[in-house]
């Protein structure tokens, strides 16, 4: 594999198109694919090439990262493309597909003989477009180097979390577990304060600097009082990965009432009409409805 690694990117959403243009910036070839074309199609300003097939897109490239919504949506677009891989190429399964979706696509990875590494991100639009996220990466370290020029582009850091493909994955979902709970309870703070006839910026204020406060709560009850809910990440992406924390939490054994909770809240936001809207709609829920 050359120094400068040829990329496919397959999804080009929110994050794959942010992770592409990263890559671009890196001075990486980088070819792209979405199952709607459009959504990739602005990435050729970037210098990104635009195939019309997953095929195309994986032909002759170094590394292949994967950002798609579900295990399904991975599963059935590496089937489409996998005698495409070359050799040596690099599987890097960047989307949140959870545990047994992680199992599943490196079993697949294995049968056709794909050199695999699970890799999910922490991190939502603007650390994507800035190369900016947080890359947790579990498998084989000996295809460390040839994935490296990848993982620099896209992130500030990589995590290597162990030597099987799967362990990144299963951090991946105790974060976004801490991630989706910050911003409920923001949400919920904020309006209980708006409910009690306080202004619920003062709770913002009062959290301010302390041991209680994180930046990510600033964001997100920003995004709240102003009602601005372009969307970072959307409710359906949190939603569909609580689920993911839920299954994963009750084959392991642990408690799930506050996932549970917390899956019941998003839900909720998405029957309001929340579902591609920022995580952070998710305090609509909890407002006073009056009249």
């Amino acid at each position: 594999m050359t120094s400068t690694p040829t990329v496919a990117v397959l999804g080009t959403g929110i994050m794959g198109a942010g992770m592409a243009r990263s890559l671009r910036r890196a001075d990486l070839p980088v070819r792209v694919w979405n199952r709607s074309r459009e959504k990739a199609e602005p990435l050729a300003e970037a210098g990104a090439t635009v195939c019309d097939t997953a095929v195309g897109a994986v032909d002759g490239a170094d590394v292949v990262v994967t950002m798609l919504y579900d295990h399904e949506a991975v599963r059935s677009t590496v089937e489409q493309c996998a005698d495409a891989f070359g050799a040596d190429t690099v599987w890097l399964q960047a989307s949140t597909v959870g545990v047994a979706g992680t199992e599943a696509l490196a079993s697949l990875a294995v049968e056709r003989g794909i050199a695999f590494l699970d890799a999910p991100v922490l991190g939502t639009k603007d650390p994507a477009e800035k190369g900016a996220l947080v890359v947790l990466v579990s498998g084989d370290r000996s295809l460390a180097d040839r994935a490296q020029p990848v993982l620099d582009a896209v992130g500030s850091r990589t995590m290597w979390v162990g030597d099987v493909p799967g362990a990144a994955s299963r951090l991946k979902l105790a974060v976004n577990s801490w991630v989706a709970t910050i911003n409920a309870g923001v949400g919920q703070a904020l309006a209980l304060a708006e409910g009690l006839g306080v202004d619920p910026r003062l709770f913002l204020e009062a959290i301010g600097g302390g041991p209680t406060d994180t930046p990510y709560a600033q964001l997100k009850g920003g995004l709240v009082l102003e009602r601005a809910y372009s969307p970072a990440f959307a409710v359906d992406n949190v939603s569909k990965d609580v689920g993911l924390m839920v299954e994963a939490a009750t084959s392991a054994g642990v408690d799930t009432r506050v996932l549970e909770a917390l899956a019941a809240a998003y839900a909720r936001a998405t029957e309001q009409g929340h579902g591609g809207d920022d995580m952070a709609a998710v305090a609509e829920v909890f407002r006073v409805r009056r009249g």
